[in-house]
């Protein structure tokens, strides 16, 4: 349980508003999108906005109705002009006395002071609220039959008395209050909010920080606490003989992630831990020693490609120790496959590792790589896979490759533990180039001379098949350019059903390799020194990144040019000047906004309706820090 340091902070905590904190916080989250304030107006000036009290004189019926009355309080006549008017209008403009609502403006025919259709207002000095129509559709509001709307609803639930029990858990009485003037406005916050056209900068910050503590309350809902499958099991001989035959050193952020896991195997609880490394920090390695740690029980790993599974098994059969057997599966398991399941220690595979009929009674550790490529269902499913009917569940690591925003990872490492990768095994210098027809040339000089050398090189573009809408060749379409001029030209396609076979051709000898993003995932090509990637600014970032993290694997110099007829693009420009896929993460956001972080249903857009992650860090730490582990 996770509590801050007055009480615990949960979605379903009831605060005494008689619904759950998540509820509550949502219903602060839908705030009024427009108001309208019905103020009794002290000068009569054209253009002026607002209520004004009037007394019947006079009656003008045709196409148009003119009532003419007299304003109490300054004794001006004003000039009610209704347009397609009904009898209603007649009843209701005629009465002795009453308040109107409008603009005020000069007739045209007489430079009479007049207001055209206005309201007439029962309470003046009041604010009308209007909310979005999607209101009606919350949770909160559909669960009850008190209140018939939900302007009614949620005022009487966000009453200052109930937000002011949010201080309890820590928010700051200033946002409570900020909160409350959102929902309960004064004449003066209203004309501001008009004359602002939306929330000035404390509320919004207010509402900002509200959001972030609905996002890591929900967050801390999706943290289970089970306990594991064989609890307090560490091979630490193991992991000692793995490490000890590695022909390498192991950076000082591996060695940190696998002390971490060390440490989760070694207690009583299913620990659920992300290892967050940046392309080519060696997530491998953490990988096999988690499974050396498991060992002698079972391990699974689910890759969202083949060619990634094939690559990871390859470097277990490499590194692991004998004791320790790793098996690959794929497309299914047939009969030889079942048969040495129970002898194999690691199996890796894709997702049919979710449809296999395999015994999973000894598997300790499930493995998701590049966790972000599957779909939330088939996370949990793979989760789910090695569950006891009893509830104790295996422990369970994700590794991705795809860094976050560090604004987000500062919240979700309240909830979830995570390991994150920096330092890189192998020092790179990778250059990154922009360039257009005018430098064609050159670069076509440079892929010649790399290639002179025994160098790899890929050219990777935007479309398979020609497009009218696309400013760049496709795949099919340049393919006769590059074979004309070079040997050993490889052409592949997420579309090639022997894609695998042509990769693996094109590692072991091939010059120039043509193809799609698919390489963008977790491809070894230790020969490749420059990439092309044509059209990049219709990829994001994080895309361009892992495409550029294809290069120089294995260390020295390597090369990434952006072929564009967007030169000057100030996107392409940011991502050029740093190799750090953490600041690369944050440019992302910066120009794609957030997606759905929470489910991960969407890569970009706006998950957020207040909170800019790339420009409330200061704010996002003041709430997390609201979230500490019970000592």
């Amino acid at each position: 349980m996770l509590q801050t340091k007055i009480g615990g902070i949960h979605p379903n905590l009831d605060l005494g508003v008689g619904l759950p904190l998540a509820h509550f916080l949502e219903i602060i989250l839908n705030p009024p999108k427009a108001y309208t304030p019905y103020n009794l107006l002290d000068a009569l000036e054209p253009e002026a906005v607002g209520c004004v009290e009037v007394e019947y004189i006079s009656t003008h019926t045709g196409k148009v109705l003119k009532i003419h009355t007299q304003v109490k309080a300054t004794k001006q006549v004003l000039e009610i002009v209704c347009f397609n008017h009904t009898p209603y209008h007649l009843k209701i403009f005629t009465q002795k006395s009453y308040f109107v609502y409008g603009k005020l403006s000069l007739s045209p025919y007489n430079n009479a002071l007049q207001m055209l259709n206005p309201k007439i207002i029962d309470k003046p000095n009041t604010i009308a609220l209007r909310f979005d129509k999607d209101c009606k559709k919350l949770p909160a509001f559909l669960r009850q039959d008190q209140y018939k709307t939900y302007l009614d609803f949620c005022l009487a639930t966000l009453t200052p008395q109930n937000l002011e029990k949010l201080v309890s858990l820590g928010v700051p009485l200033q946002v409570v209050q900020h909160i409350s003037e959102i929902f309960h406005p004064s004449i003066d916050f209203a004309l501001a909010h008009n004359a602002h056209k939306g929330f000035c900068l404390p509320h919004l910050q207010a509402l900002k920080y509200i959001e972030a503590l609905a996002y890591m309350c929900a967050l801390s809902s999706k943290t289970f606490d089970f306990p594991a499958k064989f609890s307090q099991h560490a091979n630490t001989r193991a992991l000692a003989e793995f490490v000890n035959n590695l022909p390498f050193a192991l950076t000082n952020d591996q060695q940190r992630a696998i002390e971490s896991i060390k440490h989760d195997m070694q207690g009583l609880r299913a620990t659920k831990r992300l290892v967050m490394g940046d392309v080519g920090c060696g997530k491998t390695m953490v990988i096999l020693a988690s499974v050396a740690l498991c060992a002698p029980y079972k391990s699974l790993l689910m890759a969202p490609t083949s060619i990634l599974a094939k690559q990871i098994y390859t470097e277990a059969l490499k590194y692991l120790p004998q004791s320790i057997k790793p098996l690959l599966l794929l497309g299914g398991a047939n009969g030889k496959q079942k048969e040495t399941f129970s002898e194999a220690d690691f199996i890796v595979g894709t997702t049919a590792l979710l449809y296999a009929p395999l015994d999973t009674s000894k598997v300790a550790l499930v493995i998701s790589d590049e966790q972000h490529r599957f779909g939330t269902k088939q996370r949990h499913a793979l989760q789910t896979l090695a569950t006891q009917a009893g509830g104790s569940k295996p422990h369970y690591l994700q590794f991705s490759a795809t860094p976050i925003p560090r604004t987000l990872a500062m919240m979700e490492a309240k909830f979830i533990a995570t390991s994150f990768l920096k330092d890189k095994p192998y020092t790179k210098d990778i250059q990154t180039r922009i360039v257009d027809k005018p430098q064609f040339n050159a670069l076509l000089t440079h892929i010649k001379a790399e290639i002179g050398e025994g160098k790899q090189v890929a050219v990777i573009y935007p479309l398979v098949e020609e497009s009218e809408s696309m400013d760049y060749l496709s795949l099919k379409e340049g393919t006769p350019y590059w074979q004309k001029r070079f040997e050993n030209v490889f052409v592949v396609s997420g579309k090639d059903n022997d894609k695998e076979d042509i990769m693996e051709g094109f590692a072991k000898g091939g010059q120039l390799l043509l193809a799609t993003t698919l390489i963008e995932v977790g491809i070894s090509l230790p020969k490749l020194s420059t990439i092309v990637i044509v059209g990049p600014e219709r990829l994001g970032l994080a895309t361009l990144h892992q495409l550029r993290g294809r290069v120089a694997r294995l260390g020295g110099k390597g090369y990434c040019y952006l072929f564009t007829h967007q030169p000057t693009n100030p996107r392409l420009h940011n991502f050029s000047q740093t190799l750090d896929g953490f600041e690369i993460a944050n440019l992302d956001l910066k120009y794609r906004r957030s997606g759905d972080l929470l489910e991960g249903t969407q890569q970009s857009g706006d998950a957020f309706n207040f909170l800019d992650l790339s420009q409330d860090s200061s704010l996002i730490e003041e709430v997390s820090a609201l979230f500490s582990p019970t000592a």
